[in-house]
């Protein structure tokens, strides 16, 4: 009881749950209380708004696709103001055509060869943060699987589902 006479409840702990290992690989650490990333350690009682997104485009392809893109243009202006579009046949057209698809091209080929990274954003007292960031689909997936399950835990108090461990009632036969 407090001094009003208001009875106080006793801080919410499950027994035996809190040093439960979730996820472990070198530098990232997933346990019911606790999710460290390298140096940075958050309580998973104390992160909010989880949501998932993708990083920047690495910023090689973006330079190479806006550079491209830029001498591309300049070409194409210096070819309208000079009158050279005139003479061109139906072959070099097509050719032109195909050369300022270069830019989209490149913009592919560098989403595929370096994709951007799978981001982690959460809440942790009351500023938005980075989480975790990863270029592996299938680790950054186990990680965030594994952090939403540690909030459930924190969340319903237990491992214990209370529809999975309830007995349905059958008739006699």
């Amino acid at each position: 009881m407090n001094r009003e006479g208001a009875k106080t409840r006793p801080p919410r702990t499950v027994p035996g749950a809190r040093s439960t290992l979730l996820y472990a690989r070198p530098g990232i650490i997933v346990t019911v209380d606790r999710f460290t990333v390298g140096r940075n350690s958050y309580r998973v009682a104390d992160l909010t708004h989880l949501r998932t997104t993708r990083g920047p485009h690495d910023r090689i392809a973006v330079r190479a696709v806006v550079i491209t893109a830029s001498m591309l243009g300049g070409v194409g202006v210096l070819l309208g103001f000079t009158g050279g579009l005139q003479h061109l046949t139906a072959g070099a057209y097509l050719i032109l055509g195909a050369v300022f698809l270069l830019p989209a091209a490149l913009a592919l080929i560098g989403d595929r060869w370096r994709p951007p990274p799978h981001e982690l954003w959460g809440w942790y007292q009351g500023t938005e943060v980075l989480l975790f960031s990863a270029d592996d689909e299938r680790q950054f997936g186990q990680v965030t699987r594994s952090l939403l399950r540690a909030r459930e835990v924190n969340r319903y108090g237990s491992w214990v589902d209370p529809l999975a461990s309830a007995d349905p009632w059958r008739p006699n036969r």
